[in-house]
C-alpha cells in the first residue's frame, strides 16, 4: 500500500551565523530555540566553539572559514532563506565569506555584533570588530548592539554621535539596546535610523542579569523579518517578546540567567 504525504509547506527559513555556547544560554542554541518558537525553521552555521557557562567565556575558537564558505554553498544551493540573523564572528576571515552569502540572498539581516559576553569576557580583538564595521555593517537591515558594543564600534562615548558615525557607515538602521546601562526602573532602546528622529522604546527593568537576552532578540527580530513583518512592527514584537522571556527566565547555574524561549 503507498501512503500518500501531506503537501505541507516548510516555514519561513532563517540563516543564525552565530557562535556555539555550551550553556545554552547564547549563541546558535538560543538562536534556534528563539526562531524556532517563532514559527521559522533556523538554518545554523556555527562561527565559533566556545569555553564559557552562565557566568563568563573562558576560550573562542574559531571554525576554518573555508568549512563557513563550504557549508554556505550548500546551503544556499539548496535552500530558500527568507533572513539572515548574524552573532558572534570567530576570525576575520570569516568575514567576506558571510558578506558574499548576504550578497547573494538579497535578504533582511540583523547583525548582532557580539564583542563582549555577560560576564565582561572579550569575544572579538580588533581585526574582527574592524572586518565586521567595513563589510558586514553596510549590508545590514538593523544592527543590535547594547550601549558598550556601541560605544566601542563607534569608539565615541556619546551614543547619539557614535549612532550616527555608524549610520554613515551604511547600516540601515541601529537598535541600540540598555540592558546594562545604569537607568533606575527602566531599560531603554533606542532605535536610529539616518534622516529620522530616533525612537525609543521603554521597558520595566527587572532585578536579575541575563545571558543570552541579545542572542534572542536578533533572532526574534530576523524571525518576525522573515515571516513578513513591517520593520517597526518587527522591533515591537520582538522586544516585547523578549521582556516575556525574561519574565519568564530561570538559572541554570551560577551565573545570569536564561532567557525562557522554550514553548509555554
Amino acid at each position: 500500500m503507498t501512503v500518500s504525504m501531506p503537501q505541507t509547506l516548510a516555514p519561513p527559513l532563517v540563516l543564525c551565523i552565530a557562535g556555539h555556547d555550551p550553556s545554552g544560554g547564547a549563541g546558535i542554541i538560543a538562536d534556534v530555540q528563539a526562531v524556532t518558537a517563532l514559527g521559522c525553521h533556523p538554518l545554523s552555521l556555527i562561527t565559533s566553539l566556545t569555553v564559557q557557562d552562565s557566568r563568563n567565556v573562558r576560550e573562542v575558537e574559531a571554525v576554518p572559514a573555508a568549512l563557513i564558505e563550504r557549508q554556505l554553498e550548500l546551503l544556499l544551493d539548496d535552500s530558500r532563506i527568507s533572513a539572515i540573523k548574524i552573532g558572534l564572528i570567530g576570525e576575520p576571515a570569516q568575514v567576506p565569506v558571510i558578506a558574499r552569502a548576504i550578497r547573494r540572498c538579497r535578504v533582511p539581516v540583523v547583525l548582532d555584533p557580539v564583542l563582549r559576553a555577560g560576564g565582561g569576557g572579550d569575544l572579538a580583538g580588533q581585526a574582527v570588530m574592524q572586518a565586521l564595521i567595513e563589510q558586514l555593517l553596510p549590508l545590514a537591515t538593523v544592527s543590535t548592539p547594547n550601549a558598550v558594543e556601541a560605544r566601542r564600534l563607534a569608539a565615541s562615548e556619546d551614543l547619539e554621535t557614535g549612532a550616527a558615525k555608524l549610520l554613515a557607515l551604511g547600516c540601515q538602521a541601529l537598535l541600540i539596546t540598555g540592558g546594562d546601562e545604569p537607568t533606575p526602573g527602566w531599560v531603554y532602546n533606542t532605535l536610529h535610523r539616518a534622516g529620522a528622529v530616533p525612537k525609543t522604546w521603554q521597558w520595566p527593568r527587572l532585578p536579575a542579569g541575563f545571558h543570552g537576552s541579545g542572542c534572542t532578540l536578533a533572532s526574534v527580530i530576523a524571525a518576525r523579518l522573515a515571516l513578513g513583518d513591517e520593520f517597526e512592527a518587527a522591533l515591537e514584537h520582538a522586544q516585547r517578546w523578549v521582556h516575556g522571556a525574561l519574565l519568564r527566565s530561570y538559572a541554570i547555574g551560577q551565573g545570569r540567567r536564561i532567557p525562557n524561549r522554550l514553548p509555554s
